[in-house]
């Protein structure tokens, strides 16, 4: 697959090809259909597939001061559409001027002039351009205009999860909600797989090596989708092999910790992790975060955490 980036990202010389566009941040069922709608076009016509994404997340540009939980870096993003037979990945920075263009302006510049699309699929609810002020029924038109057809594609809704009566439609915002409240088999289910954590192993206060239970307290950056406080059964991927975890995220209240951390106690293994780049993928939460009166409970409760992590995760 290949990956451009920037407004100038696009090979010289570039064809027509098929285009799907969004945030698709979390690439959750949602998105993986839409996706798949595209790729299914691009095979009909022997046309490549091109999906442009933005970097930052819209809202921050937008509404300053705020930004959604990150479900998916853009690197994990690239790898998941790649599976999934998209053949660009397109980042475009969102910045006040691409949020100013008018939608025919969106449109003529980016899709026409630059991808030659011959056909766009987005989803049904997707708008653009100043103000949101495009939407699918303007792209159609447009597309008539400038010689593409355009496909709206219904949001993908599970009806055996379902909400004051209705069926949950998936979408980055119900997946953002389900990993706050700390449901990461919900989550699981809008995504298809498990909620990943990234991120580099740094020192923490090296208690748990004290207690007996080592950790690898992993930075995940600013605004990563963390799970609510807690402790979860997870796997542990670091250099192409999948261990089980223990995974207790909080501030560590036994011990009067201030600052919101994720540790791994990766099981079966004693390797030095400082540095190394890893993920962690959310299974099961086991149990909230819990203050206790003794260390002597806390390390009897992290026996018991353990024994409950190889149950789930079957090791």
């Amino acid at each position: 697959m290949q990956r451009w980036r920037g407004l100038d990202g696009v090979p010289s010389g570039w064809g027509r090809c098929v285009v799907t566009i969004g945030v698709f941040d979390g690439v959750h069922r949602g998105h993986q259909q839409l996706i798949a709608r595209a790729v299914a076009h691009g095979r009909e016509l022997g046309l490549p597939t091109v999906l442009i994404t933005f970097d930052p997340h819209p809202a921050s540009v937008l509404r300053p001061g705020t930004h959604p939980a990150r479900l998916t870096s853009l690197a994990r993003r690239a790898e998941l559409v790649a599976e999934l037979g998209i053949d660009a990945f397109w980042v475009l920075p969102f910045t006040p001027d691409l949020a100013r263009v008018a939608p025919d302006e969106f449109v003529h510049e980016l899709l026409v002039d630059r991808l030659h699309a011959a056909m766009v699929v987005v989803g049904r609810n997707f708008t653009y351009g100043y103000r949101a002020a495009g939407d699918v029924t303007e792209l159609e038109r447009l597309g008539q205009r400038f010689g593409f057809a355009a496909e709206g594609v219904d949001l993908v809704a599970d009806p055996s999860v379902a909400l004051t009566g209705s069926p949950v439609t998936f979408s980055s915002t119900y997946v953002r909600a389900c990993i706050s409240a700390g449901d990461v088999r919900a989550a699981a289910e809008a995504l298809g797989r498990p909620h990943r954590l990234e991120g580099v192993v740094v020192r923490g206060d090296q208690r748990g090596r004290e207690l007996g239970y080592p950790t690898a307290n992993v930075d995940c950056g600013e605004h990563a989708a963390i799970p609510a406080d807690g402790v979860y059964a997870c796997w542990f991927h670091h250099r192409g092999r999948r261990r089980a975890a223990a995974t207790s995220v909080g501030t560590n209240p036994t011990f009067s910790g201030r600052e919101r951390t994720v540790e791994a106690f990766v099981l079966d293994t004693d390797e030095d992790l400082y540095g190394a780049r890893v993920a962690v993928d959310f299974v099961e939460r086991i149990r909230g975060m819990d203050r206790f009166d003794s260390i002597d409970e806390l390390i009897a409760t992290m026996d018991r955490d353990v024994v409950r992590t190889r149950e789930v995760l079957g090791v």
